[in-house]
């Protein structure tokens, strides 16, 4: 099992921050990689376009609004992986008020690839959607 975890500190409350990505079908209001999103199942499954047209279909398994966080894992992918948890949190910063971390780390087994190329898609897939929220949150 391979795992990749990345962190951005954002200037906003937690509270702020958790407002515009704790909704499980918020993708598009912050990351413009995936512009369409469809909640189906109640809210539980989103079904997600990328920009580059590809779909990709997320269940979700934990919702924690007090702890500001979900886990999603992977009905349908393009992705040479199996096994895919991945978790998005909110974290306050200490003596930080108007400022806030957050986490997006993701657990897989590659699928007929090397661990490191999928280690490496899925940290630049964490990074661009963390450096998105950053200026979506500044701006």
């Amino acid at each position: 099992m391979a795992s990749t975890s990345v962190s951005q500190v954002v200037p906003a409350s937690p509270e702020r921050v958790w407002r515009l990505i704790g909704g499980f079908g918020s993708l598009p209001d912050w990351f413009p990689a995936i512009p369409e999103c469809v909640l189906v199942e109640g809210g539980r499954v989103r079904r997600l376009r990328t920009a580059e047209g590809e779909v990709v279909v997320e269940r979700l398994v934990s919702f924690d609004e007090q702890a500001g966080s979900y886990a999603y894992t992977f009905d349908e992918t393009p992705f040479p992986v199996t096994g895919y948890l991945a978790t998005l949190r909110v974290h306050a910063v200490p003596g930080e008020k108007d400022t806030a971390e957050v986490q997006w780390s993701g657990r897989f087994v590659p699928r007929g690839v090397e661990d490191d190329d999928v280690i490496a898609l899925f940290t630049g897939i964490y990074r661009d959607g963390l450096d998105a929220l950053l200026k979506t949150l500044s701006g």
